[in-house]
């Protein structure tokens, strides 16, 4: 399956959703902050939190535009993301006609819908980087390179903005990953697998 970028438009929805620890809000203020402050674009962004600080399933709406937002809540999902099964279950059918579902291959071993878009996220933070806590980062990588919702730089510049001095460097690591992710998926085959076993980083 390929896609061409999801060009501006008047409202462009997104929901990234997987488990408390997961680090799902914090993917969702990165990408608000990308488009919003590096970017240029109007912003709105909602945080929800499962009743359990860890485990629970958490989500955050993100709303990108163009012109002013005159409602802050997703209504019709452009792009559902999705790091746990529970998560691409609940949420898939906030997606409007024709939108996106991405998943972790993974954390996600059946995805609801046929379309679905399936990608190695944790395993490729495991392998290349050995630290699975960073596997929001490859999939925001993907989601940037592959929707073309946000800059590589605005992106990057969020990203920084928001983590530790010391753990800078793994994290452009794992959003370089992700974009490359984007860019093997593009090229392949319909149906092939994206190339995730190169050592080059």
């Amino acid at each position: 399956m390929r896609a061409t970028p999801l060009l501006p438009g008047p409202r462009i929805e997104i929901i990234l959703a997987g488990s408390g620890g997961q680090g799902m809000i914090l993917a969702g203020l990165i990408l608000a902050e990308a488009a919003g402050l590096y970017d240029g674009r109007q912003v709105a962004m909602v945080q929800n939190y499962g009743p359990e600080a860890r485990g629970g399933t958490s989500k955050a709406e993100v709303i990108l535009s163009d012109q002013t937002i005159d409602y802050p809540l997703c209504t019709a999902v452009d792009v559902l993301l999705a790091l746990t099964q529970e998560a691409a279950d609940v949420y898939h059918g906030d997606l409007k006609p024709g939108g996106w579902l991405i998943v972790d291959q993974e954390l996600v071993p059946h995805p609801p819908l046929a379309s679905a878009i399936s990608l190695p996220f944790t395993r490729t933070a495991r392998r290349k980087l050995k630290r699975e806590m960073v596997t929001n980062v490859v999939a925001l990588g993907f989601l940037s390179g592959y929707t073309g919702l946000v800059t590589k730089k605005g992106m990057e510049r969020a990203l920084l903005s928001r983590i530790p001095l010391a753990s800078r460097e793994m994290n452009k690591k794992a959003l370089r990953l992700g974009s490359r992710l984007a860019t093997a998926y593009q090229n392949a085959v319909p149906g092939a697998r994206p190339e995730t076993d190169s050592n080059e980083i």
